[in-house]
């Protein structure tokens, strides 16, 4: 698999923020996006109030709200906090939810994808005249115990990636870390990356010093496959 050179630095996200400490590690390392999840089932789910807490003094970076299946009534109390610059659908939802959602709110929205198989990659055929990004995370093993829709720190064969092109811009996740964030770059041309787990000393607890040698990491990628 052949990629053009990188010319330009990949956005990164960091994801699953629930303190202070690390929303601060993370702007101050240069993070293009922040996620707070709200997922009741994840160790790293914030409620709206912490969100707001979290987020209402970053500028300068998106603060994206990762949900899975929400309802009406859970997105609106989420974007009243006033901190939430973009909704990241992370669960069943169809074209026609991300529709209603970006009408909703009146704000982008990135629908993940979880792969596995070259199938699995064909489903962002029908997200890209609707949604505002995509993000590719790896799927989950059907007997994995305790699964979540994303950030179980699972990479998918990046090869997948490989000739396929899409109108709207895109990040790729699952499983990356400091150690291999470059090599994903440099392999699939992404022009965003996202980790949540990747950066964590354990499952929930994230490492200010992990996550800024992944942004170093990333950010630096885009020299090294240019020369």
């Amino acid at each position: 698999m052949t990629r053009p050179p990188k010319k330009t630095a990949p956005l990164v996200k960091i994801c699953g923020l629930n303190t202070l400490t690390v929303v601060d590690a993370a702007v101050d390392a240069g993070a293009d996006m922040i996620g707070f999840m709200f997922y009741p089932r994840s160790r790293r789910a914030v409620t709206p109030d912490l969100a707001q807490a979290l987020g209402e003094d970053v500028t300068g970076v998106t603060r994206v709200a990762i949900v899975v299946d929400a309802t009406d009534a859970e997105i609106d109390a989420i974007t009243a906090t006033g901190v939430i610059d973009m909704l990241q659908v992370h669960g069943r939802e169809d074209p026609a939810r991300v529709a209603e959602l970006k009408a909703r709110t009146g704000l982008p929205v990135m629908k993940a994808l979880r792969i596995a198989t070259r199938e699995d990659m064909l489903e962002a055929d029908a997200f890209v005249d609707v949604a505002d990004h995509l993000l590719f995370d790896a799927k989950a093993p059907k007997d994995m115990k305790g699964a979540l829709p994303g950030g179980n720190g699972l990479t998918f064969d990046w090869s997948l990636l490989d000739g396929l092109r899409f109108d709207i811009p895109w990040m790729l996740s699952g499983g990356l870390t400091a150690d291999n964030v470059a090599e994903a770059i440099r392999l699939t041309g992404a022009p965003g990356v996202d980790t949540s787990s990747g950066v964590e000393d354990k499952p929930g607890v994230k490492s200010p010093e992990r996550i800024r040698a992944f942004l170093a990491a990333a950010k630096q990628s885009h020299l090294e496959t240019a020369q």
